[in-house]
């Protein structure tokens, strides 16, 4: 399993790519809003696309679903079915094929992604697991958590979530959607949001 990452669009919003080195399929988590941009490296690292997996539907994550399936009209987007309810001006770019939910996995080749449904941020947030990563979206940040002053947002939820994610069994690299990468351990140890969720 390779990752790749870069921020797109002027709030920095992180692209992973998570990719079989072995067969060279890829599945791309939340595509910013430049999926033109997206699609031009995955042609350059002759990666192909077999999924496109939504942490949640706020614009800034997924603005680039439009451009990525014009250059893969196959492309399978996933969703969680809360977020299609969000107010249109906080989706603006958001289109969808399958919805997941809690407990799904989706395998790729080797990797086996798991959802785990975490609203707080989102009604539909969810963060996604594969192997020792933990691709969090807006819910978990290197020392924060996502807003969730927002339409549709919930700080009860948002704590459930957190307390959720410091419950996993385990560590975790943290992906999140803004900033850099952490720890599962170090967010548990530092994290004033997270250490409120577990009080």
């Amino acid at each position: 399993m390779k990752l790749y990452s870069f921020p797109l669009g002027p709030l920095e919003t992180n692209c992973y790519v998570v990719a079989d080195e072995a067969t060279g399929r890829c599945a791309i988590v939340d595509p910013g809003d430049d999926g033109a941009a997206v699609a031009q490296w995955l042609a350059q690292q002759q990666l192909t696309p077999a999924y496109l997996f939504l942490t949640h539907g706020h614009y800034d994550h997924v603005g680039g679903i439009a451009d990525l399936r014009a250059e893969y009209p196959d492309l399978p987007v996933y969703v969680h079915e809360a977020d299609i309810a969000l107010p249109p001006q906080m989706t603006r770019g958001l289109s969808w094929t399958h919805t997941y939910g809690e407990g799904d996995t989706i395998s790729m080749d080797g990797i086996t992604f798991r959802v785990l449904h975490t609203p707080g941020h989102t009604p539909g947030s969810v963060c996604l697991v594969a192997g020792t990563l933990l691709l969090s979206g807006d819910t978990l940040f290197a020392g924060s958590c996502g807003r969730t002053d927002f339409p549709g947002g919930s700080w009860q939820q948002m704590l459930a979530s957190l307390k959720k994610l410091a419950q996993l069994e385990g560590d975790y690299t943290v992906l999140p959607g803004h900033g850099g990468a952490t720890t599962l351990q170090t967010e548990r140890d530092t994290n004033p949001y997270m250490k409120e969720a577990l009080r």
